[in-house]
């Protein structure tokens, strides 16, 4: 398939095993963090995937925290799909669907920051994130001494 055939889809609860190995695969080289299987089948609506015939080959979810903030997470592109704009194609539709919801900002947390500047992200600090920190990081095993880069998107 050439990375012209390539389509942004919504995902389907029959993606959510090749959604959780993708993640996890990257997590375990240390580039993302993980995320259990069920979180994948709870958050499915979340996320957009592109395909490879019936495989999928990347994903990015956008994750609502409230009326007017929402995060990007859970973006990660094959390693033998990288370099084919995939990933932006991705993050594209996070931001186009964020829009549609009238969400005024998106904010990833990242390890890979300029890939995101690129997209015209910009880097704050955590702290400017306090309803994700108290939502979901006090339970990540890295808190308090997060390492991922915090970047926001304004809509």
């Amino acid at each position: 398939m050439t990375s012209e055939c390539l389509q942004v889809e919504k995902a389907k609860m029959g993606d959510a095993p090749y959604i959780h190995k993708l993640v996890n695969d990257f997590a375990d080289k240390g580039e993302m963090l993980p995320r259990a299987l069920s979180e994948v089948y709870e958050n499915i609506r979340d996320y957009f995937v592109v395909r490879d015939g019936g495989r999928v080959v990347a994903c990015a979810a956008l994750h609502i925290y409230w009326s007017d903030l929402a995060e990007i997470r859970g973006v990660a592109v094959s390693e033998d799909w990288q370099g084919r704009q995939i990933g932006r194609s991705l993050i594209e539709a996070c931001l186009r669907e964020a829009r549609e919801l009238d969400i005024e900002e998106v904010f990833c947390l990242t390890y890979k920051p300029a890939f995101f500047e690129k997209l015209l992200f910009k880097q704050v600090d955590t702290m400017h994130l306090p309803r994700k920190v108290w939502a979901e990081c006090y339970r990540c095993p890295k808190f308090p001494n997060c390492d991922e880069v915090a970047l926001v998107y304004r809509c």
